[in-house]
């Protein structure tokens, strides 16, 4: 009798262990050989997700489950697996778009959220205008560019924490959105993406020596708007000379006559009856400095104004050459400028 119970039993364990061994076949079938092409999100739409630092990669994929990316969060922690990528899954806030597989999704926060966000790219020489055109095309118009420029219309709304807007008062932030480019989420607000720039600001120019400026009575909101013009007017390898000429004007007593200036204000290259007009941008009009930066400027401009060279020009031309350079004489003298300008072929 014991040893007819004894074979009872290991029949329906033998069949077990089979069962068994099917499902988990079944189950590698789909970890392994379905992961990388399984597809959620449809193409065309997005999907925020915030992956914490620190986060599992069984939390991340209940995530990504979640918010719609993928379908089956064990499928993803599978394709982890496989690609051999649990460690180099990176922290931060991705915007997923539609279409892709579980194995691209895995390459994507592998790779890091800022190679994927929608971005602000802020040139040298941009006017608050123009990057809120920008913030508005990356934002896909949930940001309007006129509700960027009202958003950064009033320095004094931020001067309580960026110091360097202390003297900035109630005009606007003008000259003080850093160039550079910016990775946005979907939920970064104009105000959010203005105190990025601001951040930015703030850390390139925190080792900045504004001595010099403040030696020749310029306030850091003054200097950035002299930096402002140096960088319209000037291209790299220049400024420093560039940033010498409209310092030496100011010191002689001499309109600084930039172009510059009034293109800011008329938005086209001026014509010489708006040079000369009563305008506060006119600086052949008026003398000093215009009443605002005109554009941002980059960290050569600003050390330009802060580290200018000595020179004792008064006057500078340029003419783009054959080749797109930009090709510059510097004089002492109105008559040696006048010749530079037959030099360079401008008259």
């Amino acid at each position: 009798m014991m040893i007819k119970m004894h074979k009872e039993r290991k029949k329906p364990l033998f069949f077990i262990l089979i069962i068994s061994a099917v499902i988990l076949a079944i189950i590698a079938i789909i970890f392994f050989a379905i992961p990388g092409c399984s597809k959620t999100l449809p193409a065309g739409q997005t999907a925020e997700v915030t992956i914490e630092e620190g986060s599992s990669t069984w939390t991340i994929a209940d995530k990504m489950s979640k918010a719609g990316v993928v379908e089956n969060p064990a499928v993803f922690t599978a394709t982890v697996t496989e690609m051999g990528a649990e460690a180099s899954l990176q922290a931060g806030t991705y915007i997923f778009e539609g279409g892709k597989t579980v194995r691209e999704y895995v390459e994507i926060l592998c790779e890091g959220p800022d190679k994927y966000a929608p971005k602000i790219i802020v040139h040298e020489g941009m006017r608050l205008s123009k990057i809120a055109e920008a913030v508005q095309d990356a934002t896909k118009s949930r940001i309007k560019a006129q509700d960027f420029i009202n958003a950064a219309s009033d320095a004094s709304v931020y001067a309580s924490d960026y110091e360097f807007l202390s003297d900035v008062g109630n005009h606007s932030l003008e000259g003080f959105l850093y160039p550079k480019t910016y990775a946005v989420s979907s939920t970064d607000s104009a105000g959010d993406i203005i105190r990025k720039m601001l951040d930015q600001f703030k850390e390139e120019t925190k080792d900045l020596n504004v001595d010099y400026p403040k030696s020749k009575n310029l306030t850091l909101w003054e200097a950035v708007t002299l930096a402002s013009i140096v960088e319209k007017e000037s291209a790299q390898g220049v400024q420093g000379k560039v940033a010498s000429v409209f310092y030496n004007r100011l010191g002689s007593g001499m309109h600084i006559n930039s172009d510059a200036t009034t293109a800011y204000e008329v938005g086209h290259d001026p014509t010489p009856e708006e040079l000369h007009s009563q305008s506060p941008y006119s600086t052949y009009t008026n003398y000093g400095l215009p009443p605002t930066p005109i554009c941002s400027p980059g960290i050569e401009a600003l050390r330009a104004v802060c580290f200018p060279e000595e020179t004792n020009y008064l006057y500078f031309v340029f003419k783009t050459d054959d080749n797109g350079e930009l090709q510059y004489r510097f004089s002492v003298t109105f008559e040696e400028h006048q010749q530079a300008i037959i030099d360079l072929g401008l008259v």
